[in-house]
């Protein structure tokens, strides 16, 4: 993610691989490193109820993030999770957490 985009390494039933970082889940993620972003009913939170992603294709309705953070703590992006439908149960963000860990070793050995 940069100051204007976002972009996405890899993706499943996502066509751009990228977006106007102005539209983008993980900007709000990456606000506050260390801690994941979970968003149960895109269309009954605030900050994403007008998102275009939201209004129309893909149709985000759930979203869950977690940051990537530098060895410096600076969050580079985050390892993210969608689905077209929302999830108001609870949602376990231990698998999707140990990935990220994964993802920021890979990034710092590079």
């Amino acid at each position: 993610m940069d100051r204007n985009r976002q972009w996405l390494a890899a993706r499943v039933g996502i066509r751009d691989s990228e977006g106007p970082r102005s539209e983008s889940f993980c900007a709000f993620a990456i606000m506050r490193p260390g801690e994941p972003l979970i968003v149960t009913d895109a269309t009954q939170d605030p900050r994403f109820v007008d998102n275009p992603a939201v209004l129309g294709a893909p149709y985000v309705r759930f979203y869950a993030g977690i940051p990537l953070v530098d060895a410096a703590g600076f969050a580079l992006g985050a390892l993210c999770v969608a689905d077209t439908s929302p999830r108001l149960q609870t949602f376990d963000v231990y698998d999707l957490s140990h990935l990220a860990r994964q993802a920021e070793r890979l990034m710092s050995q590079r």
